[in-house]
This record gives structure tokens, sequence and C-alpha cells, in this order.
């Protein structure tokens, strides 16, 4: 059964607190995560948040045109997807993602809808919705042991 929990960012740094939250908890290290939300949202900025409390250093692209971009940190990888731009979800088995879900480390995709029935269950789904010039709605559903391992460490 899935556990959910809802609060308010009421601005970027109550996102970066949320993403400091997740990044503290080893089972991330080993997730999926679906991140769901208009354009604007704030999915990628969430992302950006999530891969500096990691430690990624450099530049964080958004995966909108080449639809993944890897990050390889010294005790695991990170793929963070954007299937914006798929029109057929079997774009997402015939590009080989099938193999990256099946090795370790942390998947996290945006617009995973467009990818379809093919993608394994996330563990945890993280929807964004816009409330006024900064704040964001966020809700997170926890769909696995590992999700709800993530869900207890939000304090944010």
């Amino acid at each position: 059964m899935p556990i959910v929990k809802s609060l308010l960012c009421q601005d970027e740094t109550g996102t970066q607190r949320l993403a400091a939250d997740l990044a503290a908890h080893p089972a991330l290290r080993q997730a999926f995560i679906e991140l769901h939300g208009e354009l604007g949202a704030g999915k990628t900025t969430l992302v950006r948040h999530l891969l500096r409390a990691l430690g990624v250093q450099g530049r964080i692209k958004s995966p909108t045109y080449a639809v993944v971009e890897p990050y390889e940190l010294p005790n695991f990888n990170i793929w963070h997807f954007d299937f914006y731009r798929f029109s057929d979800p079997r774009e997402w088995e015939d590009a080989g993602f099938r193999d990256i879900f099946a090795s370790p480390g942390l998947k996290l995709a945006e617009w995973p809808e467009k990818a379809g029935a093919l993608l394994p269950r996330a563990d945890l789904v993280i929807r964004l919705e816009v409330q006024g010039d900064e704040s964001r709605r966020v809700t997170l559903t926890a769909q696995t042991a590992t999700g709800a391992a993530l869900l207890r460490g939000v304090n944010t």
C-alpha cells in the first residue's frame, strides 16, 4: 500500500532542503524516482539540488535533448532521464534503457508517463504543483520499501 506525504516548499530554499533530506538517506543510491509536474513546476530544479547534495560537481544539464545525463560518483552512478520528447513508449526500449534500469545506481525520471508501462515501478513518485510565484506543493508517494525508507527521512 502506497505511503503518501505532502508538503509545501515555500521557495527554492525549501526545495533544496527536501533534496538534502532525500540525499542523506543511503537507500537513495539504489532508488528509482519519478518526477511529475507541468512544465516549469520545478522537476529539474529539484534534481539539480539533489545531485548537488549527493556531491555532483560541475555543470548539471537538463537531459531534455539528450534524454539521459549520467553522473559517476565514487560509490555509485546516477542517471537523470527526461522522456518529454518521446512520442512512443517503445523509444525507451529502443534506446537500451532497460539495461541501465537493471544496473545498480540512482535513476531519476522526468516525464515518466511518456515511457509508458515499460518503466519499472518507481520506489518514490514526486509530484510538484505550482502554488503561486515560488511555492510548490510536493506530494511524495512511496511505492516500495525503499521509497518508504526515503519518505521517513523527509523532515522538511
